[in-house]
């Protein structure tokens, strides 16, 4: 903050020995000479390393296949992230824990693999037990006999419901 007065004959002694401690401390934690170089190279020799190291886990990653043999041939379908196996073989690891195989049905057996969730038997959608219906439709009232014996005198016969006489299609007011 005194750039205005640098030389010696602006500031006091005070003003001095302040500006003197404001310079140390700000080179502080600053490296110089050889140690700066050589902490400038190690930097740039761990930039390399984790760069390399990051695209090569990458290129590792995608090119993973599945470690399952099926009639002593190795699947080639892609293994799921951070496992070994495909989706389809996922259930011949053994220190997973997020796919259990379907257990089917007794007339079907089924081995798919199913995501473990809050079920205690997990089922594929093929296999799925829907859960009972809560909808129960209303009993057909019984009609009593006394109402089905009607007397049918009450009704009109469909020749008394026929116009005896014919009226004019208009009609007026």
């Amino acid at each position: 903050g005194s750039s205005l007065l640098t030389g010696p004959e602006g500031l006091m002694a005070k003003e001095r020995e302040n500006l003197k401690r404001l310079k140390c401390l700000r080179r502080y934690r600053q490296r110089y000479g050889v140690e700066a170089l050589l902490h400038r190279q190690l930097k740039e020799r761990r930039m390399l390393a984790t760069d390399s190291a990051a695209q090569q886990a990458h290129t590792t990653r995608s090119s993973q296949r599945c470690l399952a043999f099926v009639d002593d041939v190795r699947c080639s379908n892609q293994s799921l992230p951070m496992t070994r196996h495909c989706l389809t073989h996922i259930c011949q690891d053994t220190n997973q824990t997020l796919f259990k195989p379907c257990q089917g049905s007794e007339e079907v057996p089924c081995n798919k693999p199913v995501p473990v969730s809050l079920s205690e038997d997990p089922c594929c959608p093929l296999h799925l037990r829907l859960p009972p219906q809560l909808y129960v439709p209303e009993q057909v009232l019984a009609v009593p006999e006394e109402l089905e014996a009607a007397p049918t005198d009450l009704y009109l016969s469909a020749a008394e419901l026929q116009p005896t006489e014919s009226l004019p299609l208009e009609f007026s007011d």
